[in-house]
């Protein structure tokens, strides 16, 4: 007797995609921190406005020999307006934008309000503020408003049902008049509409709204080859004394170390070679000095050499010095490394003493019981090397704390790399470097 045929298995019922779901919820998250920037922003347009009668009137008082005062305040006000917009750009356009004013100089008050009218980016700010006093009310009211009608044609069963008569009778205009509570839930399905326009158009007008600041307020291409130019003229000076200054302790470390005991070398080989034929056991001690003066004299010629460019740099590239640098360091580090090839030279030297100098700093100062070190190459827009050193220590590291990061700056500066330093009170520290650069 046979057992009789499985039953197929009937498919699963259907149901909504978990990854379908998740993205919903996150872009009506998105769109429900939109709705609350968009009641921020209404009341930020009509402040604008204000702002800007403010500065215009503050600027003819002083062109009328009056209100100096009152125009740096009122500068001062308008700029730190604009960088909470700046933020705001940044947030929803995806890149951040740079102020893009002049530095103040030192000087009196005139000094001073003569460079803020001279800064193209002052007038800039008048024309955003004027911009924004008119479009933010449709790039942020806009969405607001269809959200709240919305929201009304949805609930306005309840709405009806709450009220007195007479009160909301004519939702859609004196021609629209509904008469029962079964007759409101007509307006349901325009509600939902309504909700559905507003997801999908809330984002492209916090984006438009945001197109608007950049385009005002983030810095013009001459602006930025000013500043790109200043900071490269800056870069180049720190670099150029930089480098005299490294040239002054070589200089000092072979005079002070190598060169005195060469020196002493040739003396005792001269006082040896005299006294060879009368006191050969004399001779032959001063042979024996001079025998140590050279190891001494050679292993301080290697330490110096390593301090201009370590021998494993060059020998196993950057992934062994760094290793290197692990190994040796008194706290336990790890090391994590994904680097595809060698890079250039200069680069990998920079690279290298400025991951010493964090590990130093971490040493040092924070007093920490471990370090991380992770340092990445990424192709993207023409080659990126990436570093972190982190640590567990004591934290309250700043850039205007000490020479160390600073000097760390300088160095990468150089290379129009970046330093960012995280680091509350209480740890723990994250030193982030990176060095634009492409593989050898």
């Amino acid at each position: 007797m046979t057992a009789p045929d499985p039953q197929p298995s009937s498919p699963p019922a259907p149901g909504p995609d978990p990854r379908s779901v998740r993205g919903f919820r996150a872009g009506l998250a998105l769109r429900t921190e939109l709705l609350g920037w968009s009641v921020a922003l209404l009341p930020a347009s009509a402040a604008a406005f204000a702002l800007l009668l403010l500065w215009s009137m503050a600027a003819c008082l002083v062109l009328m020999g009056a209100g100096l005062p009152v125009t740096l305040l009122a500068t001062v006000l308008v700029r730190r307006f604009a960088d909470r917009h700046r933020t705001w750009a940044e947030r929803w356009g995806g890149k951040p934008v740079a102020r893009p004013y002049v530095p103040l100089p030192e000087g009196n008050w005139l000094t001073r309000l003569r460079a803020i009218l001279r800064d193209p980016a002052t007038w800039r700010d008048c024309a955003w503020l004027a911009v924004d006093s008119v479009a933010g009310w449709f790039t942020a009211g806009g969405p607001f408003l269809v959200f709240a009608a919305g929201l009304f044609s949805l609930t306005y069963p309840l709405v009806f049902a709450v009220t007195p008569a007479q009160v909301f009778r004519t939702p859609l205009g004196p021609l629209f008049h509904v008469q029962t509570l079964a007759g409101s839930f007509v307006m349901v399905p325009l509600g939902v509409v309504l909700l559905a326009l507003w997801y999908a158009v809330a984002v492209p007008f916090a984006r438009l709204n945001a197109w608007l600041i950049r385009s005002l307020l983030a810095p013009t291409e001459q602006a930025e080859l000013r500043a790109r130019v200043a900071q490269l003229a800056s870069s180049r000076a720190e670099s150029v004394d930089s480098q005299a200054g490294e040239l002054r302790r070589i200089e000092r470390d072979l005079h002070d170390g190598a060169q005195a005991r060469l020196a002493a070398l040739g003396m005792s080989l001269g006082l040896a070679e005299q006294l060879l034929a009368d006191d050969p056991q004399a001779a032959a001690r001063l042979l024996s000095e001079a025998r140590e003066s050279t190891s001494t004299a050679l292993v301080e010629l290697r330490d110096l050499v390593r301090g201009i460019h370590p021998p494993v740099l060059a020998d196993r590239g950057l992934d062994g010095a760094i290793q290197a640098l692990a190994l040796a360091n008194p706290v336990p580090t790890t090391v994590t490394l994904r680097i595809p090839g060698r890079l250039p030279a200069a680069v990998e030297s920079a690279a290298y003493f400025t991951v010493a100098e964090a590990l130093a700093n971490a040493i040092k100062h924070a007093g920490a019981r471990r370090i991380s070190v992770f340092i990445e190459y990424t192709r993207a827009g023409g080659g990126l090397l990436s570093m972190v050193v982190s640590d567990d220590g004591r934290g309250g590291a700043s850039l205007a704390g000490g020479t160390g990061l600073r000097g760390i700056e300088r160095r990468l500066g150089a290379f129009d790399g970046t330093l960012s330093v995280d680091s509350p009170v209480g740890g723990p520290t994250d030193v982030r470097m990176s060095l634009p650069c492409a593989l050898s």
